[in-house]
Formats: structure tokens, C-alpha cells, sequence
């Protein structure tokens, strides 16, 4: 997983999400997990966009903090 944003631009993005969306980031998180078995973080962003009509920039966000807490996860 590689740096995507600067972490400013990241909580920024995260902050954004609810209002842009309707739906706050924990609910994005979930459909992540729920979601298709994508292994590429691509493929996980494309998803997003086209089945729920996302931003670019918010589909990474929102991937990209799903990888980070899903590796949070595997350390403890």
C-alpha cells in the first residue's frame, strides 16, 4: 500500500465524505468489507465509483482508510 495523499489531504478528504455523501465514513467502511472480494486497490476504488456514483478522490479516501485500519487490525 503506498502513500497516496499526504496525510492532511487524507483526514481532509475523510472529513468531506459525510456531507458530500449523505453517508458517514464508518458506513463506507462497511461496504467495503461487505463488498466484492477485490484484491487490488484499484479494482476496490473503481468498485466504488461505479456502483455508488463516487468521486475519485472520495473512493480512494475511502479505500485507502480501509487498508489502513484493516492493517491496524492484523498488528494486534
Amino acid at each position: 500500500m503506498s502513500q497516496l495523499f499526504s496525510e492532511e489531504t487524507h483526514r481532509n478528504l475523510l472529513a468531506r465524505i459525510p456531507h458530500c455523501t449523505g453517508r458517514e465514513v464508518s458506513d463506507w467502511l462497511r461496504t467495503v468489507e461487505e463488498g466484492p472480494a477485490l484484491f487490488r486497490f484499484e479494482e476496490k476504488v473503481s468498485w466504488l465509483r461505479h456502483e455508488y456514483d463516487l468521486a475519485y478522490g472520495h473512493a480512494k479516501a475511502i479505500v485507502h482508510e480501509y487498508d489502513l485500519r484493516r492493517a491496524a487490525r492484523k498488528l494486534l
